[in-house]
């Protein structure tokens, strides 16, 4: 029995120094990431973070690109946030021009499509997926009201749309201002203003979120719903009557990325997430989402996904969208702020 009880003892011992260590809830540092991932992308996110990096309890804060934009921008002499995730680009190149983010580039960015990697420097923000403007347009309501379907912009402005059109206000939805932004950069700004000023006039409401014009459009509510491509995608998936049109003259879009804000005091965690970011791993958890990712040959492009999508979207200057933001949504908002919907 002694022989027995020491050799257990001794592969009780052994076993205990071979077997991986595990960082318990309590040893873990909660880092506190602001953003504007879909609530279904929380988890799966948090898994993939936490699993790259044990040491790490995620915390999220999200709300609407425009919310999450705005708080940041209002807490910038005391921030909160550890690190910004899924947030529009073009909001991060606002706050790199105001110094309020780490300089970083995580291992293996050089590796990333050139369109997803800070190009201004110093390096602090990386991309991760590409969002596409869309038209989701309702077959079987138009059909009722005679409207044709829409190839280019400018057929969203005849008379039979009127009042059944709906797109996100762009102060709240990063999607209104990737549309917004794509209307004044595609087709210069005074043409710009004259296209929106005519499709306000068929403009129902515009709605607080990216999706909901494309679902309103999927139920029937509203026969042309501007939204995003993979929306209008799985939506038409789901079975309605949608056709899911990028515009032949082109669209705006935007993509979502991340980065570690300056004053953080977990940086080094900060960065091992950020390193975990711009792995093959990491984009192909973004490509169940998202049809254009960061990493070169990583795609999922789901059913339904319009063929002409990745290459209708314009030549997007990512900060002219940053630096003009302030002036253009305080001129849109002076315009078609009466269509907006109750919050």
């Amino acid at each position: 029995m002694k022989a027995f009880g020491l050799l257990a003892l001794t592969l009780a011992l052994t076993s205990s120094l071979t077997a991986p260590a595990v960082v318990s809830a309590a040893e873990r540092t909660k880092l506190t990431i602001y953003t504007a991932l879909e609530n279904d992308q929380l988890g799966p996110f948090k898994a993939g973070i936490e699993r790259a990096v044990p040491d790490v309890e995620v915390v999220w804060v999200r709300d609407s690109t425009g919310v999450i934009t705005a708080r940041f921008l209002a807490e910038k002499d005391n921030p909160r946030a550890d690190m910004v995730m899924g947030l529009a680009a073009s909001s991060l190149l606002m706050f790199e021009k105001q110094g309020l983010l780490a300089t970083y580039e995580p291992k293996g960015a050089d590796a990333l499509k050139p369109a997803f990697r800070d190009s201004i420097g110093p390096y602090s923000w990386t991309g991760t997926d590409a969002s596409i403007g869309v038209i989701c347009f309702n077959t079987a309501e138009a059909e009722k009201d005679g409207a044709k379907t829409p190839m280019r912009w400018a057929d969203l402005l005849v008379p039979s749309l009127k009042g059944k059109v709906v797109m996100p206000h762009p102060a709240s939805s990063g999607t209104g201002y990737l549309l917004v932004a794509g209307w004044l950069q595609g087709m210069g700004e005074e043409a710009g203003w004259a296209f929106m000023d005519k499709l306000h006039e068929n403009i129902a409401a515009y709605l607080h979120s990216g999706s909901a014009p494309c679902v309103q459009a999927a139920r029937g509510e509203r026969t042309a719903g501007l939204s995003l491509d993979m929306r209008g995608a799985a939506e038409k998936t789901k079975g309605a009557p949608l056709a899911v049109i990028v515009p032949a003259d082109g669209t705006g879009w935007d993509e979502e990325a991340y980065a570690i804000v300056g004053n953080t005091k977990h940086l080094e965690l900060a960065r091992k997430v950020a390193d975990w970011g711009a792995t093959k791993a990491a984009n192909e958890l973004y490509a169940k989402s998202y049809a254009v990712v960061a990493y070169p040959g990583v795609a999922n492009v789901p059913a339904n996904y319009p063929a002409n999508a990745e290459s209708a979207m314009i030549k997007n200057d990512l900060g002219w969208m940053a630096d003009n933001r302030e002036r253009v949504l305080a001129e849109w908002s002076r315009r078609y702020e009466a269509k907006a919907a109750k919050k």
